[in-house]
């Protein structure tokens, strides 16, 4: 069963307000459910939309580890904490730091 919360949020894709944060949102909801490849494609759409958008490259990054993908999660938040860096986005920089040293120190 789909959570009712994703299925509003699939019904405005493609309209008025389409854009970062409704595909960030939408890639949050599926997180919650557990449906990491669907959320990690959201999050690569938002970030269509928005390249700056660091929060949707933090959670990109979490959508990838829980896929096994280490390599596109450390691709990932490289991305975020440059995009970060460059706009002062001091704490996702720092988050999104301790992520990836965590996952280039893990066996």
């Amino acid at each position: 069963m789909t959570d009712p919360l994703v299925e509003r949020l699939r019904a405005q894709l493609g309209g008025p307000r389409d854009g970062a944060l409704l595909r960030f949102s939408l890639g949050n909801a599926f997180l919650g459910e557990g449906a990491y490849a669907d959320a990690a494609q959201a999050f690569r759409d938002a970030i269509d939309f928005d390249p700056h958008y660091s929060a949707a490259w933090k959670l990109l990054g979490k959508a990838l580890l829980a896929v096994d993908d280490t390599e596109g999660a450390a691709a990932a938040w490289r991305s975020g904490i440059e995009t970060a860096s460059g706009r002062g986005d001091i704490q996702a920089a720092k988050e999104m730091s301790v992520f990836l040293n965590r996952l280039l120190r893990s066996p």
